[in-house]
């Protein structure tokens, strides 16, 4: 299967403003571990924090689409990719000797996936147009 030029791009762009925003969001989560808050609610707090800057980060940059209407369903993805995301850290923390900050930061390669899946084809499914 190949990608069009199309698609390339946008995973390109989805890349670039996806390091931004994780690291936005990274930064967070660590800060407040750091607080000694449980690592569930820094994810819940860094997530919705970062919702509103992911949301019209990936809406400009990368599908090209900033309807405001959107953002109930990136809300609903960004839910259930709250859950998936604490799954993915209990599971690491359960079987590995490692601490919450390498878990969270573990975490986050799978969870960059299943974030460009849950807003190409959910939240920017109807949003095709690239610029070049």
């Amino acid at each position: 299967m190949q990608l069009s030029h199309k698609t390339l791009l946008q995973i390109k762009r989805f890349l670039i403003v996806g390091f931004i925003n994780t690291c936005f969001y990274y930064s967070l989560f660590a800060l407040l571990i750091y607080f000694d808050i449980n690592y569930k609610l820094s994810v819940l707090l860094a997530t919705a924090i970062g919702v509103f800057f992911s949301f019209s980060t990936f809406g400009k940059y990368v599908f090209n689409n900033t309807n405001i209407k959107l953002i109930f369903k990136f809300i609903l993805s960004y839910g259930v990719l709250y859950i998936i995301h604490i799954f993915i850290i209990s599971n690491l923390l359960s079987l590995f000797a490692i601490s919450i900050y390498f878990a969270g930061f573990i975490a986050l390669a799978p969870m960059v996936v299943l974030t460009y899946i849950f807003n190409k084809f959910f939240v920017f499914k109807d949003s095709y147009e690239i610029r070049g």
